[in-house]
């Protein structure tokens, strides 16, 4: 059973060519994630400090070897670009699971069963978007200690409130449609009812929510690395390849150049894929 969506935007999906440059880049760093260990030129944390800020392959002097120069301490900087871009996703998606889990959960219910129920929705939400998300973060690592448990469990604690917006306005209008009737009068119980009639017809929204919160979760384990409450060292985080390089920015700029381009483009690239699925889905109107 399907959902009449409506909107009233133009259905452009995947023949955007915004979205295709979302796909690929997404792809890029999914690949990269994947087989980080299989496509790194250089061990990452090796250090060689005869060799320290070596330029890039597109400046005078570069060497060979590698291909994005080296960091301050001599260690090869595409093969901890590559490992970043590892970390980055990795948080990003088990961010997004966490908070997905909460947010849908609370969401649905609310939404479902409505009365007083919907009431302490409303209430965990209205408290949650009163919360500056970065200082709390910043605060229960800094009480905590830097690692990415702490770090993955803390966004996501501090994330799910899209999820139940979305899940739960989607829910309270998926639950007055005939199916969602037909269903009660077939004996169905409640649980069924959620996981069989209602969260299939509410999942295409919560996937545009997604990755919104993937590429936020990046931005803010970018922002904690780089206060050095992120990701602990040597783990070359993006954030902390640009903290690390900011002393050393106005003789060797690109090194922290590189970092934050590809910490742009990555969410470029994630939230351009977002829109892209957002007017796939939206349009969408199966009978």
């Amino acid at each position: 059973m399907s959902v009449v969506a409506i909107d009233a935007g133009p259905r452009r999906g995947w023949r955007s060519a915004s979205t295709w440059v979302g796909a690929v880049i997404v792809g890029i760093a999914v690949f990269c994630a994947l087989f980080t260990n299989q496509i790194v030129p250089h061990d990452p944390f090796m250090q060689n400090l005869g060799g320290r800020l070596k330029v890039p392959f597109w400046m005078e002097g570069a060497d060979p070897a590698h291909l994005l120069g080296t960091d301050q301490l001599g260690r090869d900087y595409l093969s901890r670009l590559i490992y970043g871009c590892r970390i980055s996703m990795l948080i990003g998606v088990t961010v997004s699971i966490v908070s997905a889990l909460i947010g849908i959960t609370i969401g649905v219910l609310g939404g479902f069963i409505g009365g007083r129920v919907d009431d302490v929705v409303l209430f965990a939400i209205t408290t949650r978007l009163s919360l500056p998300v970065v200082l709390v973060a910043l605060a229960v690592v800094g009480l905590l200690g830097t690692s990415m448990t702490i770090l993955v469990i803390t966004l996501g604690l501090l994330l799910w409130d899209r999820f139940a917006v979305v899940a739960r306005s989607t829910t309270m209008q998926v639950r007055n449609l005939d199916f969602v009737a037909a269903a009660w009068c077939a004996g169905c119980s409640r649980f069924r009812i959620l996981t069989h009639e209602v969260l299939p017809n509410i999942a295409s929204h919560l996937v545009v929510v997604a990755t919104l919160e993937v590429a936020l979760a990046i931005l803010l384990e970018a922002a904690l690395s780089f206060l050095g409450l992120g990701v602990p060292p040597p783990l070359p985080s993006w954030g902390l390849m640009i903290a690390e390089a900011k002393d050393y920015m106005f003789f060797s700029p690109w090194v922290i150049v590189i970092p934050g381009v590809a910490l742009f483009v990555l969410v470029l690239g994630i939230n351009l894929l977002g829109d892209g699925l957002r007017d796939l889905f939206g349009a969408r109107t199966d009978p």
